[in-house]
């Protein structure tokens, strides 16, 4: 079974941004504004041992919690802007009706689509995305998915970022979750983390997010998934928005010197600006 733990999206399709760390770590800026990512010697080092520390405390996550790829590619869509337990529940709903089916999910009436997935929130947007892809995978790929998943990533991935209502997180997590294609969801959480651990500036964008990851672990769909899910078990555990629980968090021995001596002396760090 494909699973997926709860995380919000935003309104792009792609996950919310939370607050980035004030406090020890300071962002570094390049002339003129620009903002890059800021990647400390061993980051190479720590993300492998990142990986091993969260598997060793958390163990195998078991994402996408869905036994379709068409389940997965809705439940990418409903999430948007929405807790997975919201998103879950109009899945239920949509199975009820007999409509984790393309052939019935593309007759069901409008109207009927968006009662059924209102418990997701935005549910005229998300109805909105769910016909708009469904007729994009109508006119290009014969309405197969087996043959849309089976195109080439990169071609994939610029052809579903056209689509309205889909952002890169979402569209990469299709591509990750759906069709096995090493593209890492650099979520919030996972941003949210990197960032309080100096690995990242406080700004750092999505692209720039996930090219340090692709850049520094090997392009390893089953890694990609194992890892994504164990950083957003930990965001939502310990390093989570405004009070974060480093203390009992199995990545506490990688926090930069200055946060990690705060920590250790029995202070919380300062909560996050956003």
């Amino acid at each position: 079974m494909l699973q997926l733990a709860e995380a919000s999206l935003g309104p792009d399709g792609g996950a919310g941004s939370p607050p980035e760390p004030r406090g020890a770590s300071r962002p570094c800026r390049r002339a003129r504004g620009t903002i890059r990512p800021r990647v400390l010697q061993s980051a190479d080092d720590d993300l492998d041992r990142f990986y091993q520390r969260l598997l060793e405390a958390l163990g195998p996550q078991g994402w996408w919690p869905a036994e379709t790829r068409l389940e997965v590619i809705l439940g990418t869509i409903l999430t948007q802007n929405t807790s997975w337990r919201n998103a879950a529940l109009a899945l239920q709903r949509l199975r009820a009706a007999k409509l984790l089916d393309l052939a019935r999910l593309r007759a069901a009436p409008e109207v009927k689509l968006r009662s059924l997935i209102r418990p997701a929130g935005f549910y005229r947007q998300k109805t909105r995305t769910i016909r708009g892809f469904l007729r994009w995978l109508d006119e290009t790929h014969g309405g197969s998915l087996r043959r849309m998943l089976g195109t080439p990533a990169a071609e994939l991935r610029g052809a579903l970022l056209a689509l309205r209502g889909l952002g890169p997180e979402t569209v990469d997590a299709i591509l990750l979750y759906a069709a096995g294609r090493p593209f890492f969801v650099s979520d919030a959480y996972v941003r949210r983390i990197l960032v309080r651990h100096d690995m990242l500036t406080e700004n750092a964008t999505y692209e720039e997010a996930q090219g340090f990851i692709h850049r520094r672990l090997k392009r390893d769909p089953q890694m990609y998934n194992e890892f994504h899910a164990l950083l957003v078990e930990i965001g939502k555990r310990h390093c989570k928005r405004r009070a974060p629980d480093c203390q009992a968090c199995p990545l506490e021995e990688f926090l930069p010197a200055g946060r990690l001596a705060v920590v250790r002396a029995g202070s919380s760090p300062q909560p996050d600006a956003l």
